[in-house]
């Protein structure tokens, strides 16, 4: 099961762009080629056992393709 983000994300930051995407290859094949970026951010997320909290989440974007592969970092408090 997966991590569902419940509202907006905040504190978007960007942490690595084309080549600095280490699964860049991964995620032409999977997803399709695209400028991947590594993003991070803060939401509102439904862990897979069923908990609502607030956690830092990373995850890989390129246009026209979206977010995918969403995953908690770690839960705040």
């Amino acid at each position: 099961m997966e991590v569902e983000v419940l509202g907006d994300i905040t504190d978007v930051e960007t942490i690595a762009i084309g080549r600095g995407v280490h699964i860049r290859r991964y995620l032409d094949r999977i997803y399709g080629r695209g400028n991947w970026r590594k993003m991070k951010g803060v939401a509102t997320v439904r862990l897979p056992e069923g908990t609502v909290c607030r956690a830092e989440i990373h995850w890989f974007e390129a246009h026209g393709i979206g977010r995918k592969d969403f995953k908690v970092k770690r839960v705040i408090l």
